[in-house]
């Protein structure tokens, strides 16, 4: 199962790093357990599993050493007896004899031989998690990754015992959080690691939860220090119902180009906030039904009005709002993938203004036919309105420039770019008023 695949590409990765050879059985019992079980919290809550079944009268903040150290035995026990339902399993069938279990995941009717080894390592590979907002987890496969959320552990389990407050059980959450930490080019500090890390919430009770972060944040700060590579991963939920979405390719190129795009145009004053924004258009769960997550995943909520709809931008001049114009311009650049259609855009904007404002007597006239020009929505439309202005403009020249640009553009390429003239153009009307 993926959770001792996971497991086992860890424990290499981390046998090689430290120059140890740990067999997975080992690794458990001197590394695993202490952090994740032995303490007056728990890292991670596993279903049914010893070490929730409590006897009368016990609970997990009072449990002794030994005590906890008996649920550990009991563990080893099953294991070395050959149970390897998703009770002592993590990820694999729940007990029934078919399978058919809602907590049961990558269920076959092949007979499988699970190893004592791999039953191990689904435990520290599921540990392995990164959860995000929507309710699922990513499991990846790159050993570097998991070294760097293997390294996350320890810290948890400090601010776990160190906390009062804080609550236990959410090592996936916290590994998204560390991970979207880690890899944070401008944050992190290697030196002082938990400097400005504070992925905590309030919760109503005065309690406090770690957070989940979004995909979004995770994997822009992973395309910053993975430029070129595709990450893989595995895209499920375990919990009282076992989802399975399989595995996705992050393609971290993509999903770093908007960033970039807004970095060069607009300066690094607030693209923090605008990374806020990107991938907001739907959910994680859907974005992973493409297939694949790149730059259409990163859509913006609330562009789609203005690519599909020919929805003319309201530009108001307040930093939130410039923020979001320019998140949408840079996600349609972005897709566009050509930087020279950003000039284009902007000059037969300003040409467009300028014919508008051309003509006093006519002035009526000639806004409502840009306005009509603006809500094209496929080149047909967008070159059957152009004329009508050819046919009474002074210098056609840029005019004439673009036409020939959008009739010669791929299909696809067209809402973005006429969504970008837009954009250019409410700018444009703006800054002139």
């Amino acid at each position: 199962m993926i959770t001792s695949v996971i497991g086992r590409i860890f424990l290499d990765a981390y046998n090689e790093r430290e120059h140890t050879g740990y067999d997975a059985k080992t690794f458990f019992i001197e590394k695993y357990y202490p952090l994740f079980f032995d303490g007056n919290k728990y890292m991670q809550w596993v279903q049914n599993s010893p070490f929730v079944q409590m006897k009368s009268g016990q609970k997990v903040e009072t449990l002794s050493s030994d005590e906890r150290r008996e649920k550990l035995e009991e563990l080893i026990c099953k294991i070395q007896n050959g149970t390897k339902d998703a009770s002592v399993a993590i990820g694999y069938s729940a007990s029934d004899e078919k399978g058919y279990a809602t907590t049961s995941g990558q269920v076959t009717s092949l007979e499988i031989k699970v190893t004592h080894d791999e039953v191990y390592l689904s435990w520290i590979g599921a540990s392995l998690g990164v959860g995000v907002k929507g309710g699922l987890s990513i499991l990846f496969s790159n050993p570097l990754l998991l070294l760097s959320i293997y390294d996350g552990w320890a810290f948890y389990r400090a601010a776990l015992d160190n906390n009062q407050k804080l609550k236990g059980n959410q090592i996936a959450s916290w590994n998204g959080q560390w991970l979207a930490h880690r890899y944070d080019k401008r944050a992190f500090d290697a030196e002082n690691p938990m400097a400005d890390f504070n992925p905590y919430v309030s919760d109503k009770d005065a309690s406090m939860s770690v957070a989940v972060q979004s995909w979004t944040k995770i994997l822009i700060n992973l395309s910053q220090n993975f430029s070129g590579q595709n990450l893989l991963g595995y895209v499920y939920s375990l919990g009282q119902t076992n989802i399975t979405v399989g595995f996705i390719p992050f393609i971290l190129l993509q999903i770093r180009r908007p960033i970039d795009l807004y970095i060069r145009f607009f300066g690094m004053k607030n693209w923090r906030q605008a990374e806020e924004l990107y991938g907001t258009a739907f959910g994680f769960d859907r974005a992973c039904q493409a297939g694949a997550i790149g730059l259409k995943a990163l859509e913006p909520k609330g562009l789609k009005d203005y690519m599909e709809k020919g929805k003319l931008p309201k530009y108001t001049d307040n930093e939130e709002q410039t923020i979001k114009f320019h998140t949408y311009q840079t996600w349609i650049m972005a897709m566009l993938n050509n930087e020279d259609l950003w000039v284009q855009s902007e000059s037969f904007a300003h040409v467009l203004k300028e014919y508008s404002a051309g003509s006093k007597n006519a002035k009526t006239d000639r806004t409502n036919k840009v306005k009509a020009l603006l809500g094209a929505l496929n080149k047909k439309e967008f070159i059957r309105n152009l004329t009508e202005i050819i046919s009474e403009a002074g210098d056609v020249s840029k005019l004439m420039e673009t036409a020939k640009l959008v009739n010669d553009m791929p299909a696809d390429n067209v809402p973005y770019f006429l969504t970008l003239i837009r954009f250019h153009y409410a700018a444009i009307i703006n800054l002139n008023k």
